[in-house]
C-alpha cells in the first residue's frame, strides 16, 4: 500500500456482537457539557451543562455567553476593572441558565444537570425553581469561595444531592478525519 492513503481496516472484534469499550452514560452527559462548553467566547472560563431527563435524554444544552440578541463584540469579557460594569460579571449568562432557558421539553422537574463548574449561588437557585432534583459537577475548584457555599447551603436545604464526576473514561478524543460512520476506523498507514 502507498504511504500516506487512507484505509479502512474492521476492529479486531466479531461483528455479531455488541462494542463493549462504549462510554458510559455519566461519562457521556459530561462529555457533552464539555463539548457544549467549546461554544463559549469566553476568553478565561469555559463552563457547559447538559440537562437529562430520568430516560437519559438530554432536554437542554447550554454554555456561558452573552443575552441573546446582545453583540458579545459591545460587551466586555474582562475579569477585573476598577469599574464593576467593565466586567463580564453583570451581562454573561451562565451555561446552567442557558440550559434550562433553552429546554426542548415544557419542564426539566426531575432531570439531573450535568455542569463542568460547580454552579454559583445564582444557577442555584435556578436550578432549585426550575426542579432540577441532581447536580452532577466535574470541578469544584471555586469550593472556598461564598457564592459556592451559599450555593450548596441553598442546594442542600432543597434536597438537591450534588456530585462529584470521576470519569471512567479519562481521555475522549474526536478527531473528524479519523471518523468513518460505516463502523470502521480510517487509519493513515
Amino acid at each position: 500500500m502507498e504511504s500516506g492513503k487512507t484505509h479502512n481496516i474492521h476492529n479486531n472484534r466479531d461483528l455479531n456482537s455488541k462494542r463493549e469499550d462504549n462510554l458510559e452514560w455519566r461519562d457521556y452527559f459530561m462529555a457533552v457539557a464539555f463539548l457544549s462548553a467549546q461554544r463559549s467566547k469566553d476568553p478565561s472560563t469555559q463552563v457547559g451543562a447538559c440537562i437529562v431527563n430520568d430516560e437519559n435524554k438530554i432536554v437542554g444544552i447550554g454554555y456561558n455567553g452573552m443575552p441573546n440578541g446582545c453583540s458579545d463584540n459591545e460587551l466586555p469579557w474582562r475579569r477585573e476593572a476598577d469599574d464593576w460594569l467593565d466586567t463580564k460579571y453583570p451581562y454573561v449568562c451562565h451555561a446552567e441558565m442557558n440550559a434550562i432557558m433553552n429546554k426542548n421539553c415544557s419542564s426539566v422537574k426531575g432531570c439531573t444537570i450535568y455542569v463542568a463548574l460547580f454552579p454559583c449561588n445564582e444557577c442555584a437557585k435556578i436550578i432549585v425553581q426550575s426542579g432540577i432534583k441532581h447536580v452532577i459537577y466535574f470541578s469544584d475548584k471555586h469550593k472556598e469561595e461564598e457564592k459556592t457555599i451559599a450555593s450548596r447551603r441553598l442546594l442542600d436545604l432543597a434536597g438537591v444531592p450534588c456530585t462529584q464526576h470521576k470519569p471512567k473514561q479519562k481521555i475522549i478524543v474526536i478527531n473528524f478525519d479519523q471518523i468513518d460512520i460505516r463502523g470502521t476506523k480510517k487509519v493513515k498507514l
